[in-house]
């Protein structure tokens, strides 16, 4: 049900969400924007009518609109978006020490706000929110490596995973998880329409809000092969479902170094059709 409600004394009958709401299913009735019954199942729940109405008349799946946050004045300013794009590293170096809990919940809630296929927002956060739940983690996985190496059964493309293992063996040096204390993967249904494209968009905002919040974070390729190609039953330890796919995995916590300035890349490669 959509419980899409109108405040009449605040609707000034502007018209902005009806000529907004992409599923065009709201018309004005008596004077007043409203949703006929019939026309509820097309609702694309996108909330476009709560975001847009000026005066917060309009509510929806019992939603107020004055929890919600105000944009006028609130968006960071070019220079400084551009800064925190060019400025982010991919971390490698941790503290060992996990991240308070509070701000660790924070991050995922404004990821889950990134855009799906069809606004299905299926994605899964599967976190190892406690350093020594990844280090139970990291014993797992090494020693399936460990058993892969010593039966020679590491795949052509991924021998070189026996160099790693060696390294943390011999020397305790953890090329795999950077030694950082959380993990996140994230995996969507396989019936969903955009399944990875999902699962990565919501990876990216989660970084980005991540490396302005101070928090490090790490593309990890590395540890989507070995979790979930060299060591399958990483899946069902982790408790993800068989009918999901993965999407990727990032290693994040606080960053054991802090960079001075910006990198500098060469000019995008552009074309530009005619």
């Amino acid at each position: 049900m959509l419980d899409f409600a109108i405040t009449k004394e605040a609707c000034t009958k502007c018209n902005q969400c009806v000529a907004d709401c992409p599923a065009m299913i709201i018309a004005m009735n008596e004077g007043f924007p409203a949703i006929a019954a019939e026309q509820e199942a097309a609702c694309y729940r996108c909330q476009h009518c709560l975001a847009v109405c000026p005066t917060g008349a309009v509510s929806i799946f019992g939603l107020i609109p004055t929890d919600s946050r105000a944009l006028a004045g609130n968006y960071l300013a070019p220079d400084k978006l551009e800064t925190l794009i060019k400025g982010r590293r991919s971390i490698r170096k941790y503290r060992d020490e996990n991240l308070d809990p509070v701000l660790f919940q924070r991050l995922l809630d404004v990821a889950s706000h990134a855009p799906t296929g069809k606004n299905t927002h299926q994605v899964r956060y599967t976190v190892l929110d406690d350093k020594e739940k990844l280090s139970k983690l990291r014993d797992k996985v090494m020693t399936g490596l460990s058993r892969l190496v010593q039966d020679k059964a590491l795949p052509g493309p991924m021998v070189f995973f026996a160099d790693f293992v060696e390294l943390w063996e011999e020397h305790n040096i953890d090329v795999i998880f950077r030694g950082a204390p959380h993990l996140l993967i994230t995996s969507v249904p396989r019936d969903v329409p955009s399944p990875m494209p999902d699962c990565i968009i919501t990876m990216a905002y989660f970084e980005l809000f991540a490396q302005a919040s101070g928090v490090g974070t790490a593309w990890n390729g590395l540890a989507k092969w070995a979790m979930f190609d060299l060591v399958p039953e990483t899946r069902q330890y982790l408790g993800i479902p068989e009918d999901h796919q993965i999407g990727y995995a990032m290693s994040f916590g606080l960053p054991a170094v802090q960079y001075t300035r910006t990198v500098q890349r060469k000019p995008a490669m552009v074309h530009r059709v005619d």
